[in-house]
């Protein structure tokens, strides 16, 4: 009722938040947060109708999309009165410019729960054949769009407190990277954290967590080390999918989130993607990237200007192209055991 009287107003974090500063006056959104609602004309960036329409959502609910940077809105009352509102983005997309990822071809992959990488693709949008989504990346105030690919993995960090809170074999993450390190690879294991599916590039709801290749050797060291080797396998899939979609050979991968601060994750990291990987001494890059976005608005910050980040770490590859062929090949093998393991509904019961 409220929807079709226009007693209602639609939005997300950003668009409450800067209503609350605001003072209640400004109902907007930037372009990055709107391209997760799946309401955005990407194109256009702004709400397709043809969307509305399907859904039943009147426009007028929504916030006003606005770019990622500029004189956004302003702060009403309180500590911060009149103090300008100049940068919103999403939280992927802020730590792909925390990243300085602002070059055509230049990704970041941020390990957390789940991992979610973006690739800058420029301002053109490129549309995936091979299961990956197309987004925005940013807009500047002076700028058209810049656009991304992007590739999401369901459980990363979370396998590791899946390890402790489940199975009982570590007492802490940090634990689980201290074991995987202890031993000089998965004895042989690989494990499919498939709980809800497989996300990006192979889109499988059907699949389930599996682990093969057990024999009497396997302790929960190796189970905590293929656990690290998952992510980075799962990671260079997606990697790879970006290149083939995008047509442009990716030169590094700069990484973030807690699990990239385990040295043994970013050097497998590399050693399976083939790629030089870059961690810097911070791994939270989402302020950071916030932090941009308004800088340069107010006219305190440049890109062009901005250093490259100092201290950072760099994992190179240690392994043969064909010890790198051979891992993924049988990476392949396990991702066909654990798709299609889960019945469909109505088929046969669990026993």
């Amino acid at each position: 009722a409220a929807h079709e009287d226009d007693n209602i107003l639609l939005g997300t974090v950003d668009s409450w938040l800067v209503w609350n500063l605001s003072g209640k006056k400004d109902h907007i959104t930037d372009v990055t947060n709107a391209s997760r609602t799946l309401l955005m004309n990407l194109q256009q960036c702004d709400w397709s109708e043809d969307a509305l329409r399907f859904f039943g959502i009147k426009k007028n609910a929504l916030p006003r999309i606005v770019r990622s940077n500029g004189s956004l809105s302003q702060v009403s009352g309180g500590v911060l009165d009149g103090v300008a509102i100049q940068g919103i983005l999403g939280d992927q997309q802020a730590a792909l410019v925390g990243h300085q990822c602002f070059g055509k071809g230049e990704m970041k992959n941020t390990y957390g729960t789940g991992c979610f990488m973006l690739m800058n693709t420029g301002k053109t949008k490129v549309s995936s054949s091979r299961g990956l989504l197309s987004t925005v990346a940013y807009q500047w105030s002076d700028e058209a769009p810049t656009y991304a690919l992007e590739g999401s993995i369901a459980a990363a960090g979370s396998t590791l407190s899946w390890l402790q809170n489940n199975l009982g074999l570590v007492k802490s993450p940090i634990e689980a990277c201290e074991l995987a390190e202890s031993v000089k690879d998965s004895g042989g294991i690989f494990f499919v954290p498939a709980f809800s599916g497989l996300f990006a590039p192979h889109w499988k709801p059907n699949a389930r967590g599996t682990i093969v290749g057990l024999t009497d050797y396997v302790r929960r060291e190796h189970i905590c080390r293929a656990t690290l080797d998952a992510m980075c396998f799962q990671s260079t899939e997606i990697l790879r999918t970006m290149e083939l979609d995008s047509g442009m050979e990716l030169k590094f991968v700069r990484v973030d989130g807690g699990v990239s601060k385990s040295d043994l994750l970013c050097q497998i990291q590399a050693n399976l993607s083939g790629k030089n990987v870059e961690r810097p001494p911070s791994t939270e890059l989402t302020a950071k990237g916030a932090v941009i976005a308004a800088g340069m608005a107010a006219g305190v910050l440049c890109k062009d200007d901005l250093e490259e980040v100092q201290g950072s770490s760099v994992f190179s590859p240690s392994i043969s192209h064909q010890e790198r062929t051979a891992l993924m090949r049988n990476w392949n093998r396990a991702i066909e055991r654990a798709v299609g393991w889960a019945e469909p509904a109505g088929g046969a019961p669990s026993t």
